[in-house]
């Protein structure tokens, strides 16, 4: 869905002929209604070029995915690493739970005092990085009530008091993070931890990729590399229209040096 930012179909087709003409009705729409603009964000790359071939314009851009190159273990990732990639995380990953015992917690092992802890994780993270935390306590809950079994809530806890949290949704083959947060004083380490963490239960779950959502250079050092995603723009105003365009063109130059440039410093040992 156009909600969180996982790559997916866009258009619910049964043949591709009819991608243009459905995208020329969602212009319709627009038209009709006063509307600026249409867009389709994190589309399946195979679809791309269905809206490149309606005329609407394309806009590339990075996000960081972990791909599990059938590692057995935490120890096979690392062993894939250089050397003194590998020493780093192994430091960092002990300094990260000392005195720190992490929860991997699904089902019906979510107990409604983990989501309160959470959610007030949520809370300040939001307050500090995007401005306005937009999910009620209640979504937390219904998400637990409905999809428990898809959800892996990873936990921190210092006894039996929870520090930091992350929340991850279980696909058929990926394991997504969309939001963590922690208490401030025992965040940084904790959620170091718990962002390893993510690799583990991957690993374990037999799931052939974590993608942690928007931004992220930071998770280049821990074995996400950059990967390119794309959105698909309709815009109704012609000289904005081409204003954009413009943009775009220069734009898509510029993300894929950055990938490239990111590529080059992946952690993993160099063949």
């Amino acid at each position: 869905m156009p909600f969180t930012p996982a790559t997916g179909p866009r258009l619910l087709l049964a043949d591709p002929a009819l991608a243009t003409p459905l995208l020329r009705a969602a212009e319709q729409v627009c038209e009709d209604n006063g509307l600026s603009s249409a867009h389709a964000t994190f589309i399946a790359p195979e679809q791309v070029p269905l809206f490149e071939a309606a005329g609407w314009m394309l806009r590339s851009d990075i996000q960081f995915h972990w791909e599990n190159r059938d590692y057995a273990s935490f120890d096979d990732f690392l062993a894939a690493l250089s050397s003194r990639k590998r020493k780093d995380i192994r430091k960092e990953r002990a300094a990260a739970q000392e005195g720190v015992e992490i929860r991997h917690l699904t089902g019906a092992a979510i107990l409604p005092e983990h989501w309160d802890a959470f959610w007030a994780f949520y809370q300040d993270t939001g307050a500090r990085k995007w401005g306005r935390p937009y999910l009620t306590r209640e979504a937390f809950t219904l998400l637990g009530e409905r999809l428990a079994d898809r959800i892996l809530l990873v936990m921190a806890f210092i006894g039996e008091t929870p520090v930091a949290g992350a929340l991850n949704f279980i696909g058929p083959d990926t394991l997504y993070g969309r939001y963590w947060g922690g208490e401030a004083r025992q965040a940084v380490p904790a959620l170091r931890a718990v962002l390893l963490s993510a690799i583990d239960a991957a690993i374990a779950l037999g799931l052939s990729r974590v993608e942690a959502g928007a931004q992220g250079g930071h998770k280049l050092a821990r074995g996400y590399e950059p990967v390119e995603t794309w959105s698909a723009h309709y815009i109704v105003h012609p000289g904005f229209r081409a204003a954009v365009a413009d943009f775009l063109d220069r734009e898509r130059q510029g993300v894929a040096q950055d990938r490239l440039y990111l590529a080059e410093r992946a952690p993993f040992k160099k063949e």
